[in-house]
């Protein structure tokens, strides 16, 4: 099988407006943090309808930089769902604080307000934050979150690096928190190859963030050496190489501006899917929850491993021999080694994290994908399920 005939788990959508933007971006010589990185915040933070919105060069350094903006450091706690890629706990770590685990929700995959509230009343004084994830793209349900921050005095973040798209019952995720972050990674809905973007209302954290995510100095290069001429800086702070390139913005400029057009693509793929998959030995992915927009993200079925006779692994690599590739979101952390060593967990802390683990996958959903590419898509994974059903 050539490569052009393998479907790439993930891969973006690029036009020809990306390529002739980072085009001029080379031509002009401004490379790294310059004009377009001005341009592209301002952009998305129209989008997104916040105060701030600074850019950067990965969501993971705009959770790091919230959590420092914050004042969370050593002897903080900060609750968070286990079900999330290793950056969301690991930038925790990062900052001096203990990441704190609550299941999440068997539908949703969110975390759970319920479990989270448990937690809090059984560590009353020690979280100073909750970190939510809108996992997969489908918003979190943020009223409670907002309650229980209320009630315990908490900062509330949100991760959304699947979520660009997303609303929460009138409101853009983004604006739910005191701050949220953005992953523009090759696989997301907005791509500019690496980057990322922190949100906030948040005055005086903007510009620390700001200050940190380069070096800790007072001015960035653009400003020193821009048309207005050279200015000396000072360094603040012990800060961080965290700023995103002009290249990068050159790509998402455009890609922001398609966003919306993708995002209708890809609920087209996910009705098909939902269409064909409905008789088969699989959760489809409940629909949104009233009042929200999911930003299908993830098409994230679970297996019915209990009608099939082989496990999650083996229907990865009967997809990918039939050309097909795929993901696993996610493995939840509280089975990872790290973690397991770090806090003590056991399998069985969190089940619907370990069943969703032990069950999930993710099928290609990329708003690239041909009506071709499509179906077959479909017919491999209904030929895997049917071919393993239990009779």
């Amino acid at each position: 099988m050539s490569n052009e005939e393998f479907i790439v788990f993930g891969s973006p959508a690029i036009g020809e407006e990306e390529v002739a933007e980072v085009v001029d971006s080379i031509r002009s010589g401004w490379l790294s943090t310059g004009p377009k990185v001005a341009r592209f915040e301002e952009m998305f933070r129209q989008y997104v309808g916040c105060r701030h919105a600074i850019g950067l060069n990965s969501c993971t350094a705009g959770l790091h930089l919230l959590l420092l903006a914050a004042g969370i450091g050593p002897g903080d706690e900060v609750l968070t769902t286990p079900l999330t890629f290793a950056a969301t706990a690991n930038v925790i770590v990062h900052a001096g604080a203990t990441p704190v685990f609550a299941d999440v929700e068997a539908g949703s995959m969110n975390l759970d307000p319920e479990q989270a509230g448990k937690v809090l009343r059984e560590r009353s004084g020690r979280v100073k934050a909750i970190m939510v994830v809108h996992l997969a793209g489908r918003p979190c349900n943020m009223e409670p979150f907002r309650e229980l921050a209320k009630e315990h005095g908490l900062f509330l973040f949100e991760d959304a690096a699947h979520a660009t798209e997303a609303w929460y019952k009138g409101k853009k995720v983004g604006t739910l928190g005191d701050g949220a972050a953005f992953s523009f990674y090759v696989t997301k809905n907005l791509v500019t190859g690496e980057g990322g973007m922190v949100t906030t209302d948040r005055d005086d954290w903007a510009e620390l963030i700001r200050v940190l995510s380069l070096h800790g100095m007072s001015r960035g290069a653009w400003k020193r050496y821009s048309s207005s001429g050279y200015s000396h800086y000072q360094i603040l702070h012990a800060g961080y190489k965290y700023n995103m390139m002009d290249l990068q913005a050159a790509i998402g400029i455009h890609q922001l501006a398609r966003l919306e057009t993708y995002l209708r693509r890809r609920e087209e793929i996910w009705a098909l899917y939902d269409q064909a998959f409905s008789d088969l030995p699989v959760r489809c992915p409940i629909p949104p929850e009233p009042g929200t927009v999911h930003a299908r993200h993830l098409y994230t079925p679970l297996l019915e491993l209990e009608h099939l006779d082989v496990d999650r692994d083996a229907v990865l690599e009967e997809l990918k021999a039939l050309g097909v590739g795929t993901g696993v979101h996610f493995i939840s952390l509280h089975l990872q080694p790290f973690y397991q060593s770090l806090l003590g967990c056991r399998d069985e802390d969190y089940p619907n994290a370990l069943e969703i683990s032990k069950r999930t996958l993710s099928l290609p959903l990329s708003a690239k994908l041909s009506e071709e590419q499509v179906g077959r898509v479909i017919d491999a994974f209904r030929r895997v399920l049917l071919t393993h059903a239990v009779k």
